[in-house]
């Protein structure tokens, strides 16, 4: 299987490519043109940057990746990647894919960023991998316009948001799972698993 880390030029993907390659007959490649990371089995929007320069960066290849992804092409996005699915953001200028209806915006709480660990409420985005506890970093925060693409939820202070929001193969997390022990390992595994062609 041909896993392709779209990659928008901030953060290191290392973590995130070995993670991905603990499933079996994985290959995985990093990609910087948004055209060419398309030619893949499961794309993946990794989650490390600003949302204003990862857009500038997604823009050429905008609308042939949204077909893509209606098309069938399994996705899964990463915390900013997560944030790229949806509509567009406060934290900076520029289109989301907009796959979710929806807007992000900035935690509504007194310690921002959210950074540490913290619990998946309702988590149902993949029935072979429950999650409880999973790390998260991150100032801003999805607002899902349809409830039903909401598969997860977290509360960080008095600010509830979606911890995780799916519409068929494509599932976002605003958490990092290459982060969050094996327990994140597992669930991108089942992820895998789960869309494999």
């Amino acid at each position: 299987m041909r896993v392709t880390l779209f990659d928008y030029g901030a953060g290191n993907l290392h973590s995130l490519a070995k993670a991905l390659t603990t499933a079996p007959d994985v290959e995985v490649r990093v990609q910087e043109d948004p055209l060419r990371a398309l030619d893949t089995d499961v794309l993946v929007l990794p989650g490390v940057g600003a949302f204003g320069s990862a857009s500038a960066r997604l823009a050429p290849g905008r609308e042939a990746m949204r077909r893509a992804l209606d098309a069938g092409l399994p996705c899964l996005g990463i915390c900013l990647g997560m944030q790229l699915l949806f509509e567009g953001s406060d934290e900076g200028a520029g289109e989301g894919l907009g796959y979710f209806q929806g807007q992000v915006t900035r935690l509504a709480a007194r310690h921002v960023p959210q950074i540490g660990w913290n619990d998946v409420e309702e988590d149902a985005a993949l029935q072979s991998a429950k999650l409880a506890s999973v790390y998260y970093a991150h100032s801003y925060v999805c607002r899902a316009v349809e409830p039903r693409e909401v598969v997860g939820w977290t509360t960080h202070e008095s600010d509830r948001f979606p911890a995780s929001v799916r519409r068929g193969k494509v599932l976002g997390v605003q958490f990092h799972p290459e982060k969050s022990s094996r327990a994140g390992v597992r669930f991108l595994q089942a992820f895998l698993k789960e869309v494999a062609p």
